[in-house]
């Protein structure tokens, strides 16, 4: 469920202006075939999920506390790409059994970014369009929760916050993005924001 929102956030995207700006090829990298991962990441791809409400949101999930990596973190849903296996295909694979979603029901819309995470993935975002009503069904060994954060605050320039933190004796540098009860940071945060720079003006 979304949460409330503060009083001054921009107006949101209509369901009909985001899939436009989607569309457009300058706006999103939508043939990232050539993507090779760095020598040793681990191959993965997560689902960006869209739900194209009046006031659209980003479907994310948090990981359940005794997952061995990232547990208890805010994330989308993926994982690693099997041999041969497309991030498409794998995005899908990984949303079916992390929430219970369709793979029949996204329509995919092109690729963000790739990013190597701090522990080793290579990591190839997958942005998809959902119309509601979705039925989920998490999977309680991997999942938490399952909420949706409102796309307007994508749209909103002031955010993310850039952050600082040291990390085994190392300094790293991260986005994070405002939330009333979950920390949105990490790769996570930073392909929203890839997201946000792809639909704002």
């Amino acid at each position: 469920m979304t949460d409330s929102l503060p009083a001054l956030l921009p107006p949101s995207l209509s369901p009909a202006e985001i899939e436009e700006r989607l569309s457009d090829p300058a706006r999103l990298l939508r043939d990232a075939s050539g993507d090779a991962p760095a020598e040793g990441a681990r191959r993965s791809a997560v689902l960006v999920p869209i739900l194209l409400h009046p006031a659209p949101t980003v479907l994310l999930t948090l990981r359940a506390a005794t997952l061995s990596s990232h547990a208890g973190q805010v994330a989308f849903p993926g994982g690693r790409m099997e041999p041969g296996e497309t991030p498409e295909a794998a995005a899908l694979r990984e949303a079916a059994e992390e929430v219970g979603l369709d793979p029949r029901l996204p329509r995919i819309a092109g690729r963000l970014p790739a990013l190597v995470t701090g522990t080793g993935f290579h990591v190839i975002p997958v942005v998809a369009l959902l119309d509601p009503p979705v039925a989920l069904t998490p999977a309680p060994a991997e999942v938490a929760e399952v909420f949706e954060y409102p796309l307007s605050r994508l749209l909103d320039p002031a955010g993310p916050e850039r952050r600082s933190r040291e990390f085994g004796g190392r300094m790293r540098h991260f986005w994070l993005w405002p939330h009333e009860t979950q920390t949105i940071w990490g790769a996570t945060a930073s392909m929203l924001r890839s997201l946000a720079l792809a639909l704002r003006d």
